[in-house]
């Protein structure tokens, strides 16, 4: 059983999808139709940047979108469709397209503002992440509860494989990482994120997303979308246990993607594909479901290990 997952902001690169576009017409369209939507060269960004530009997470949640979109496409072009979808935190958009949840222009159009409401909930600079490696979940969660003092401090992302970001006040965060090295972290890595995603924090952005998301035309999945905020999978779209409401949910909460694939694993999931830029996902789904077969794609090099995967 066939699991296709999609990767969330930290994958974006220069250069990303441009070789996709040049050997493929469908990923060029793919490119050509995300410009149209926002009204503006997003393929351009992403091919050659400018760098510090398509770092904004305004610019990077719908520019690693479109690029996902464009290699789903191709490999759905083929004839390979998952049983199974999943993507964390913006990557759970990229599910959705796949899906058939939404459509493409208007997720393009939401994670741009979803980016600007994350980026706008807490002042640049009051806000932190930090990658905790080498320690338990709950552990980690124990050294935020420690550190806190009043401020907001929270694990973000459940990785697996002894990975867990933290999020929330600057000040906090560091504490909390102190906290984490005092309880047997092996490293405490400061993540350079333009703010904390994930937490609490970011309630003023969740409640500006929830009207958007709930005025969108959408439709049921074509197949399951494990949600991050719970690893169940989503087979409507509205209600209160629907796919909208895990999206919404998601803004503040912290993202489970090591239960999300053991949920996959527990449906019958043995193989998995990352689509879209990098292979961050690849890389913990290989950690977390060790005797499942992983592949990943963005790149036209990519494909026949792909190919070769799901024949």
């Amino acid at each position: 059983m066939i699991a296709f997952v999609f990767p969330g902001q930290g994958s974006q690169k220069v250069g990303m999808g441009r070789a996709l576009a040049e050997a493929f017409p469908v990923c060029r369209e793919t490119m050509a139709e995300a410009d149209a939507a926002l009204g503006e060269p997003l393929s351009r960004l992403c091919f050659e940047g400018p760098e510090d530009q398509l770092m904004l997470t305004e610019n990077t949640q719908p520019a690693i979108l479109a690029v996902s979109v464009a290699a789903w496409r191709l490999l759905a072009s083929r004839g390979w469709r998952p049983a199974f979808v999943a993507g964390h935190s913006l990557g759970e958009y990229s599910a959705h397209v796949a899906a058939g949840t939404m459509a493409f222009a208007d997720a393009l159009r939401t994670v741009r503002r979803r980016g600007r409401y994350m980026q706008e909930a807490v002042p640049v600079g009051t806000g932190a992440m930090a990658a905790v490696l080498g320690l338990d979940a709950d552990v980690v969660a124990q050294a935020c509860r420690d550190a806190a003092n009043g401020d907001v401090v929270s694990p973000a992302n459940l990785n697996g494989a002894g990975q867990v970001v933290i999020a929330g006040a600057r000040e906090a965060v560091a504490r909390a990482g102190a906290r984490a090295r005092e309880l047997g972290a092996r490293r405490v890595v400061p993540l350079p994120v333009s703010a904390p995603f994930h937490c609490a924090l970011m309630k003023p952005a969740e409640a500006r997303l929830a009207p958007e998301l709930l005025g969108l035309e959408t439709r049921d999945p074509l197949m399951p979308i494990v949600a991050n905020v719970d690893a169940e999978p989503k087979v409507v779209a509205a209600g209160p246990d629907g796919a909208i409401a895990a999206l919404i949910a998601q803004v503040s909460s912290p993202v489970r993607w090591e239960a999300v694939v053991r949920r996959l694993a527990s449906g019958g999931v043995t193989t998995y594909v990352e689509v879209g830029p990098g292979t961050v996902l690849s890389g913990l789904v290989r950690k977390i479901h060790r005797d499942a077969s992983v592949a990943s794609f963005g790149d036209p090099d990519d494909l026949p290990a792909v190919e070769a995967l799901l024949q």
